[in-house]
């Protein structure tokens, strides 16, 4: 029992022990050899307990009492175990060394290093040896244990002879150690720091010639080289000697040149001679790439290279230079985000190295070189940058302080733009500017931008855009007034665009200068000087132009013929447009860019250009290819022909008439007090007229855009092949021609090239001998992810078509039950055998089932029988085939009896499948008898059976009993597979027509098959392909679900895993057939661990863990293994004249040596686990199943960040940080592989981009692919990635792709009806936007599967940006950068990702609000202002509306509601409604219905739906499309989309206003829980209640006071689009809340809430415990002055009310004196008073309360009476009383708001106690208000099934149900 507490101990060695000692090899040791020698084993267990305890006797470290104890408890029981015995410990040293000789002598350990050093000097790599090393290594580390404590026991100087033989004998060792320590050494991928026989990657040629490059140390200087001669030294060592690089960050790069470097050669050629060498050609390339970013940075700011000129650079010299910049980068920690800083760091060090490099004697660089003497490139150059970050970031104030206030990483980078970082000098000052830290009153400012909050951005970015919608409003509204006819007189006024055109870029102008503010000290005095000249130019010509057109006014209104100024004015408007032609077609157009270019070396020209378009070291070069251009130009003028005459008839014209008749009305009359209106012709009037109408101009271009995007994306998938193959029947009927298909595409040329075979039968074969190997593994993996059953797999196999049956094998399921319908066919034959055949082969696959069946039976019994037999057997045949020959079969045999044949052969393969026994043998002779007697006397023709009866052979056979007496069982694999295929095609009856039955199976080999027949790049072997790497950042999410999360029951007693068996029943039931188990419950797993372990990873493989991500990037590993094995057996049997027709046995490829190290070399999988040290530590469940993880894939390495206590140089207590990189060991336990210290915390900025920042050092390969932790892959995908990284290499236009887009399959879409709506949502962007937007050269990244190229980014800044809050949504801007440094992003639809969505409204709600908050944080950053303004027109249009402009759009749909009911709540309450129209019909209601109807459609989510629907017909048909689009309309999906219109709204302008964004954590799991009223209350009460309430007040009013002449029914047509926001945005969340109306839980949510809403607040107290602690977080994000009066400005709106409804009351009689107003106010006051005296509760004196009371009630009467009194004697009515009370709530909700606005000054007026006290009772009102229709709805128990019915899928509903009757509804049996 206690054999493995060794083991166990080693692995919980505390990091303070293990890092300085070996202990843990110790205890390794001792736990290895317990069963050899027990003694031994508490020797070295009690050798480590001294060893501990010297280290640290007090046992202060993390973790060491607890270890010690440990381990004192385990010697104790290994003491007991000694039967009493006494120990000697004098004669430990003895026992230790006898058993050590002995060891030695039982493992034959010399006779095993003197094997594997001829190995290693022939360069060669066998099997065998490679499994000998594995063993080696265990032998070595135990022997190296023993050595080391008997070393210790024996002491430095012995006296006895035996303490100097084991002396000698750890000398002689440790000299012949190198080979032994190389073994141990821990490696990544290559061991190079020790040459490791164990390992097949250092014996590729190209893998040696790297080494071999990097070792050439022939020309460099000498340098002190004393490292261990485990290899020989090389040009890192030289680095490191020289600029003091850190050891780990040295092997790391060592690494990671020598695998690039490798991979480069071998795509060119692998080197075949016996001392491999790297080609020019494979550096130069390397070369290039690494340091392209350096000479472009080089070249803008006119410096030069470090190097003289590229040719005169030699082969040895470039790989330095390319080592030193992957030194440099492997260690800058931070400074990796600031990639031109990387390059001045670059550029000092590698003019250093130059001048060590013509030296005889290497010597340390100055720059390097520390206080106290040594070399330290962290200390000296990265650490004093880091320190200067980390201030700025400090000042953030935890992402709350204002972009303004510190500078982020874009800043610092931007500092090395311009020449004057020079004067940074190297290395850098401390006391330069650049890295000042900052203090109260100095600090640098910011680089070039500056971040302020505001939505002004929105039109400085994007001003182009703005300008052109406003000029063409301004066109098209003259146009209108002029009645349609364009005259010179309408031309002269049109001309007005001219003025309005300079004074809006003099606006946007006035804004550069605005917003630069905190920028100016530092900026660049080019930039400034810019600025300064645009701006007076602007004004000047603005001014100008505007006198010169009032000029050609004054002309025209003077009617004389004059028109002078008319064409000054259209010669300046013409000079100018024809210039900004020019700038225009020289900035956009590729062919003139060359002339543009060479036209920059003359000043004038460079100055004008610069003027145009600023110039910074990004976002120049920013064209396309003429075709692309063209293809975006095209698209945007078919939405402009689309977009302005719908807006011209349906907006604008409508609203002319109107319009002049209200501006002619005089004398209106005013129901209330007018201020504004006296002779400015109704002016409000026509603005509440116009706003809606202008409000959804601006916004339905993006509807415009939508629905072209849909049909442009819908024709793209068609052409793509998208969703050819979409159903099981497609599969079935096409799936002849997929072998070939497959062939063609995703085998390498090389193989599918080979000479076909004339006959179409035989190219067929060979096809599918290629495809069946893949296809077999294919479905091998279905089978392992438990979609398939045992019998499905065995239907699906296909044989391997490599044996010599003259036909092509298909899997069975093509063949079932076609030889009954043969057979059927045969019997009812009136006809000649042609006619047979022909009604046969009308199904192709009935003819292959015959013809096979026949071949294989005869094959079958050829091979048993021998002898007599055997001739029987050949006559019958040469018979059969002969009159088969000769169309006379009908003639030979009787085909009525063809079924009784059948029969008998069945028994036979019936037998035949088993296994050989001496029974069956017997059997078996029995039935080939049977079958003799049946054909010979039943089935052949009369003639033939004499001719057998008389044929003396077999008549003495049958009478001695001979005959098949003698079976030859098959045995051989091929054999074998024939006959269970035999047997099979005769007995399975039932159809296949749907195999496989589960619906993701089936989807993903439609898929799978539909993408053969699609475009793509041609494979190259695994060898030659792009090698890349996959990268996941992990937090602390869910890794494997432990088994009390799956059996625990959530409050209706559903657990995980009763919810999975119930939505997955068929998975279930694979899954315990998979692991041998019948029907069983949870309990019956228990007892066996694996199947706990298998449980546990059945259902963390269903839901977003870890576990499953990881098991899919894993399949790219195997797939790669399976390619490798295939091609080197293919390409091998090719060579080596083996006949590639041979049976190919794929069996044993993932042990392959050879494959396993070919994928390795080109696929690597980092998860970047960032707090895994600190999980171990605390030893946290994620830790372990980390750990379980790595133990199950070999390949998997986990990078993560590892803290630790140290002491500063003035002995200071300092946290210090290492990254480092770990796999799983020999043993299973975590071996770090690199440790690399950084300069301090890495986390400055966002979590998730520091996180993949700290670990990217670590990836390898020429691509890397992001992968987010909520995602999954699958064996068949994966097998076309190498086809994916080819296309870096594809044509794209005039730049190779940087990122290449990859679809995603969302697979959470089966949980309820709320996941489905996303998925649905999430697949039409993934799928048809991205297809759109990479069609229009404007799509970015965002976030998942896409692939970057790894180089390219990482030498540009990484793959994310991290600067707090401003780069919330992380992902975007690697694509916003990609593109402003001449990236190149494309997407491809034939490989695909899958990919969980959020389940619930809650997370969804939550995504969607971090998407819209980072969205709101884009419009104020630097990327998509450079963007806006360097994109050319058409291409910045696209941009906008497919990133922040979609945000924009869907506030203005919200906005325009408000804007629409505020005017006609204005028009309304002034009475002017009633008034315009007594004199003048009303009209103009074409244009608002036009308004209003495109808002509706927008609102409940109609151009949301219209790409899903488009991508639904591609990919599912017409009709299947529409049935799910109408299931989603009865799912109340529009009530959803109206919904996060809503979030999306909130989130975006909060955010912009306010700021706040921030990382929400969504939560993963499954979510099908009841949420808590007060829950849903506190997450939706400010973004979606408030609004919804205040929309229905104004329609309440709207109601009450408006005039139309149609009645009701035109008001409810009107604003229904309003009342259904109202409704979606009140109720959506307790629609979709599962048992939202089931009574029980309706009682449970109105106690909670109570409860929740009257608990006090305090210190430490949540809001989720209390309304007080809530109601102060909401008001969190009021931090600005410039938020306060933002604030203020927006709520004095709801002042309106009480204005207007005062003067409406009956009791005003018609009296618009302000006095009337002023009384209200005199009114609301005492009203407050009495609120006061109502909740005043008393603290002190007990004789108060009961006169307090007595107040209480009489005043209660008394107000109770004067309503009365009131309502009775005066004019006052009932509405008047509820008329009040709403014009109160408004102006209440108003002081409220600015109260909360200003906090500070109600705390000091002593005002906040009843601030609250009001707060609270709202909220108590709004809660009621939505409560109780929920409460009337629970009365009636069918809305609760209904509503169930809605949200979830069928399977999980009808469970919940049943669940719901087991459980007797749970509450019931408690109470």
């Amino acid at each position: 029992a206690h054999a493995g507490a060794g083991a166990g101990l080693a692995s919980a060695v505390p990091p303070s022990l293990g890092r300085t000692t070996n202990i843990e090899q110790i205890l390794q040791a001792a736990d290895d050899i317990e069963d050899d020698d027990p003694n031994v084993a508490r020797i070295l267990c009690e050798q480590a307990y001294s060893m501990a305890q010297n280290l640290d006797p007090s046992s202060d470290g993390r973790g060491v009492l607890q270890f010690k104890t440990g381990l004192a408890s385990v010697i104790k029981q290994k003491l007991a175990k000694k039967d009493g015995g006494s120990i000697d410990r004098q004669n430990d040293i003895e026992v230790l060394w006898n058993f050590y000789l002995e060891y030695k002598k039982r493992r034959r350990v010399d006779d095993m290093q003197r094997e594997q050093e001829i190995m290693r000097e022939s360069g060669t790599f066998s099997t065998e040896m490679g499994a000998r090393a594995m063993e080696m290594k265990k032998i070595y580390a135990t022997l190296r244990a023993l050595l080391d404590v008997l070393e210790i026991l024996v002491g430095q100087a012995p006296s006895d002879r035996l303490g100097r033989q084991i002396l000698e004998e750890i000398k002689k060792i440790k000299r012949s150690d190198a080979a032994l320590r190389g073994e141990l050494m821990p490696y990544n991928i290559i061991p190079l720091d020790a040459s490791s026989v164990g390992n097949v990657v250092g014996f590729f040629p190209e893998v040696r010639a790297a080494i071999a490059a990097i070792q050439n140390c022939e020309d460099l200087p000498r340098f002190p080289y004393d490292t261990p001669q485990l290899r020989q030294k090389d040009i890192f060592d030289l680095l490191q000697y020289v600029f003091g690089f850190q050891d780990d960050n040295v092997r790391n790069q060592r690494e990671n040149v020598a695998l690039t470097l490798a991979n480069a050669q071998s795509r060119l050629s692998l080197p075949n001679d016996t001392e491999p060498k790297i080609d020019e050609k494979a550096v130069t390339e390397v070369f290039c790439k690494v340091l392209d970013n350096y000479i472009k940075w080089c070249r803008f700011l006119g410096k030069r290279v470090a190097w003289t000129s590229l040719e005169a650079v030699n082969k040895n010299r470039k790989i330095i230079l390319v080592a030193l910049y992957f030194l440099i980068w492997g260690e800058a920690a931070n400074v990796r985000f600031l990639p031109e800083c990387l390059c001045y760091i670059f550029h000092n060090m590698a003019k250093e190295l130059d001048g060590i490099l013509d030296s005889s004697e290497a010597e340390p660089a100055k720059s390097c070189v520390t206080n106290d003497g040594s070399t330290s490139y962290l200390e000296k150059i990265i650490t004093p940058i880091y320190l200067t970050m980390s201030a700025e970031a400090n000042n953030n104030n935890d992402g709350k302080a204002a972009h303004s206030a510190w500078r982020n990483y874009d800043d610092f980078n931007e500092y090395f733009w311009s020449r004057s970082c020079f004067e940074l000098s190297w290395p850098p000052a401390e006391n330069s500017k650049f890295l000042r830290k900052p203090a109260k009153r100095k600090r640098t400012g910011k680089t070039n931008f500056v971040e302020h909050r505001t939505f002004l951005h929105l039109y400085r970015s994007f001003h182009r855009l703005w300008i052109f919608l406003i000029l063409m409003f301004q066109c098209l509204t003259i146009i209108a007034f002029h009645h349609g006819k364009i005259n010179i007189s309408t031309i002269k006024v049109v001309l007005s665009a001219g003025p309005a055109f300079f004074i809006l870029n003099f606006i946007e102008c006035c804004l550069d200068v605005l917003l630069m503010f905190g920028a100016y000290k530092t900026a660049r005095g080019f930039a400034i000087s810019r600025l300064v000249i645009r701006f007076l130019w602007l004004a000047a010509i603005s001014t100008f132009v505007t006198y010169l057109y009032v000029k050609v006014l004054d002309e025209k209104n003077a009617r004389n013929n004059d028109s002078t100024y008319f064409r000054i004015y259209v010669l300046v408007l013409g000079g100018y447009a024809a210039v900004r032609l020019v700038f225009a077609s020289l900035a956009k157009i590729p062919a003139c860019h060359r002339l543009s270019n060479y036209s920059d070396r003359s000043q004038f020209f460079q100055f004008f250009k610069w003027i145009y378009q600023e110039r910074y070291y990004i976002g120049r070069g920013l064209y396309e290819s003429i075709g692309n251009y063209a293809r975006y130009v095209i698209f945007w003028l078919v939405i402009f022909a689309c977009k302005f005459p719908f807006a011209y008839y349906l907006q604008i014209r409508p609203l002319v008439v109107p319009t002049n008749i209200i501006v002619q009305l005089h004398d209106l009359q005013y129901s209330w007090h007018d201020f504004v209106s006296k002779g400015n012709r109704n002016a409000l009037t026509i603005l509440s007229l116009w706003a809606p109408v202008v409000a959804i101009y601006l916004m339905d271009i993006h509807i415009w855009y939508t629905l072209l995007s849909a049909l442009v994306g819908g024709v793209m998938g068609a052409r793509g092949r998208l969703g050819e193959i979409r159903s099981i029947e497609m599969l079935h009927k096409r799936f002849e021609s997929f072998p070939e298909a497959f062939a063609k595409t995703l085998s390498p040329q090389r193989i599918s090239s080979r000479p076909v075979p004339q006959d179409s039968e035989a190219a067929t074969k060979m096809y599918a001998s290629i495809f069946s190997p893949f296809w077999n593994e294919i479905i091998k993996s279905l089978r392992e992810e438990d979609y398939i059953s045992n019998r499905e797999m065995d239907l699906l196999m296909m044989p391997s078509n490599c044996g010599t049956l003259r036909l092509v094998q298909w899997p069975l399921f093509l063949l079932t039950s076609k030889i009954m319908l043969a057979n059927d066919y045969a019997s009812d034959c009136k006809d000649s055998q042609k006619e047979l055949w022909h009604r046969i082969s009308k199904d192709e696959y009935m003819a292959y089932a015959v013809k096979e069946c026949y071949y294989s039976a005869e094959r079958i019994l050829k091979s048993i029988v021998d002898g007599e037999g055997k001739l029987w057997v050949d006559r019958l045949f040469q018979y059969l085939n002969e009159s088969i020959g000769r169309d006379s079969l009908l003639v030979t045999i009787n085909l009525k009896k063809l079924q009784l044949v059948q029969s008998r052969l069945t028994g036979l393969t019936g037998l035949l499948i088993r296994d050989e026994t001496a029974d069956r043998k017997a059997g078996v002779t029995k039935a080939l008898r049977e079958l003799y007697e049946v054909v010979t006397h039943e089935f052949l023709a009369p003639n033939l059976r004499e001719e057998f009866d008389t044929w003396q052979l077999l008549l003495r056979a049958r009478n001695d009993g001979r005959l098949f007496s003698n079976i030859l069982w098959p045995n051989d694999l091929e054999m074998k597979e024939q006959v269970k295929r035999l047997h099979l095609l005769l007995t399975v009856k039932d159809s296949a027509a749907n195999i496989p039955k589960n619906l993701e199976a089936q989807r993903r080999l439609q898929f799978f098959t539909n993408s053969l027949f699609m475009d793509m790049p041609e494979a190259k072997p695994v060898s030659e392909m792009i090698p890349f790497c996959v990268f996941t950042p992990y937090y602390s999410e869910t890794v494997l679900y432990s088994m009390s999360e799956l059996c625990v029951d959530n409050e209706d007693g559903i657990s995980i895993l009763f919810y999975l068996q119930k939505i997955f029943p068929d998975e279930w039931a694979n899954f315990l057939e998979r692991i041998g188990r019948g029907e069983s419950s949870e309990e019956d797993f228990k007892e066996s661990p694996s199947d706990t372990l298998e449980l546990r990873f059945w259902v963390s493989y269903r839901g977003q863990t870890l576990a499953r991500t990881v098991r899919g990037m894993m399949y790219y590993r195997r797939a790669l293994m399976l390619q490798s094995y295939l091609e080197k057996r293919y390409l091998g049997g090719i060579e080596d004249g083996y006949s590639a027709l041979e049976y190919i046995d794929t069996q044993g490829y993932q042990l392959s040596p050879d494959a396993r190290a070919q994928a390795d070399l080109k696929f690597t999988y980092v998860v970047s686990c960032q707090i895994y040290g600190q999980q171990k530590q605390r030893k946290a469940p994620e830790a372990a199943d980390i750990a379980l993880l790595l133990q199950r894939n070999e390949a998997l390495r986990v990078a993560f960040i590892h803290e630790e206590d140290g002491v500063s140089s003035d002995g200071q207590a300092i946290k210090e940080y290492h990254s480092k990189l770990v796999k799983a060991d020999i043993h299973g336990k975590d071996q770090e592989i690199y440790s690399i210290k950084l300069p301090g915390n890495p986390k400055l900025g966002e979590g998730k981009p520091e996180n993949q920042n700290h670990a990217i050092i670590f990836t390898r390969g020429d691509a890397i692919q992001t992968i987010d932790m909520n995602q999954d892959n699958y064996l068949e995908e994966a097998m076309k990635v190498r086809n994916l990284l080819e296309e870096f290499r594809g044509n794209h236009g005039i730049r190779y792709p940087t990122i290449l887009g990859v679809r995603e399959h969302v697979f959470t879409g089966s949980v309820s009806s709320l996941a489905s709506f996303m998925s649905k949502q999430e697949t039409s962007f993934v799928t048809l936007g991205q297809r759109v937007l990479a069609y229009l050269k404007v799509r970015m990244h965002y976030g998942h599967p896409d692939v970057f190229d790894r180089i390219f980014h990482i030498t540009r800044g990484g793959i994310s940006k991290a600067s707090r809050v401003i780069n919330i949504s992380e992902d975007i801007y690697a694509g916003f950068n990609s593109t402003l440094r001449q990236g190149n992003i494309t997407h491809h639809e034939y490989i695909q990702v899958g990919k969980g969505r959020d389940v619930g409204l809650n997370q969804i709600a939550l995504f969607e609000g971090k998407v819209a908050g980072g969205n709101g944080e884009q419009v104020l950053s630097r990327d998509v202002y450079r963007l806006g303004q360097l994109f050319d027109f058409f291409r910045m249009l696209t941009f906008f509306y497919t990133t922040v402009g979609y945000y924009v759009c869907t506030m203005m749909t919200v906005l325009t509601v408000y804007i629409f009911l505020y005017g006609r709540v204005y028009l309304a309450l002034s009475g002017l409604d009633h008034s315009i129209s007594r004199q003048a019909r009303f009209l103009g209601n074409t244009a608002l219905d036009a308004a209003l109807n495109a808002q509706f459609l927008v609102q409940i989510g109609v151009f949301t739906a219209v790409p899903m629907i488009m991508g639904f017909i591609l990919e599912l048909g017409l009709m299947k499309a529409i049935f799910s689009f109408i299931t989603m309309q009865l799912q109340f999906c529009s009530v959803f989309f109206t919904f996060s219109l809503g979030t999306r709204t909130h989130y975006f302008g909060r955010t912009i206003l306010h700021g706040g964004a921030k990382y929400r954590a969504t939560g993963r799991g499954f979510v099908v829980r009841h949420i808590k009223f007060a829950d849903n209350y506190r997450l939706y009460s400010r973004s979606h209640f408030v609004k919804a309430l205040e929309v229905a007040l104004l329609l309440i009013v709207y109601i009450a006071y408006g005039y139309t002449k149609g009645g009701s029914s035109s008001f409810i047509l009107l604003t229904i689009s309003s009342w259904i926001m109202v409704i979606s945005w009140l109720f959506a969340p307790y629609i979709f809340n599962p048992s939202g109306f089931e009574w029980q839980k309706t009682v449970e949510d109105f106690d909670d809430w109570t409860n929740w809403l009257f608990y006090k607040g305090g210190v430490g107290v949540k809001g989720e415990n209390s309304w007080e602690s809530w109601w102060e977080e909401e008001q969190a994000h009021i931090q600005t002055f410039r938020g306060r009066i933002l604030e203020t400005i927006l709520s004095l709106r709801f002042l309106l009310f009480q204005y207007g409804i005062v003067y409406k009351l009956k009791i005003t009689a018609h009296n618009t004196s302000l006095a009337m107003y002023g009384f209200s106010w005199i009114v609301l006051l005492v009203m407050v008073l009495l609120f006061k005296l109502f909740t005043a509760t008393p603290r002190k004196s007990t004789a108060l309360p009961i006169f307090i009371r007595f107040l209480q009630g009489l005043l209660a009467i008394g107000i109770i009476a004067a309503i009365a009194c009131l309502i009775g004697f005066t004019d006052f009515t009932i509405a008047d009383l509820f008329a009040s009370a709403l014009a109160f709530l408004a102006t209440g909700w108003c002081i409220l708001c600015l109260a909360i606005t200003w906090k500070r000054v109600v705390k000091t007026l002593g005002l906040w106690d009843s601030v609250r006290e009001i707060s609270r009772m709202y909220d108590a009102g709004m809660g009621a208000v939505i409560f109780a229709p929920i409460v009337f709805f629970s009365w009636f128990p069918f809305v609760s099934t209904f509503q169930s019915r809605i949200l979830f899928n069928q399977a999980f509903s009808r469970g919940l149900e049943i669940s719901l009757i087991l459980a007797g509804n749970k509450a019931n049996q408690e109470s």
